[in-house]
């Protein structure tokens, strides 16, 4: 029996390993293009506010 859980350690820890690459391998580039559209119509307010007034008053 003990050589049974002495098995089973490395197999445990190949099925984590496996699952743990599966995870950190997947496609995460479908946020990019809702953060890049956020970003770009963050630097359009940006641009409305500073041309719409004087931003360096002495």
């Amino acid at each position: 029996m003990a050589v049974l859980a002495w098995l089973l350690i490395p197999l445990f820890a190949a099925v984590g390993a496996a699952i743990w690459a599966s995870w950190a391998s997947r496609d995460r580039t479908s946020g990019d293009v809702a953060e890049l559209a956020g970003y770009a119509r963050f630097r359009d307010a940006m641009d409305k506010t500073a041309s719409g007034t004087d931003a360096v008053r002495s």
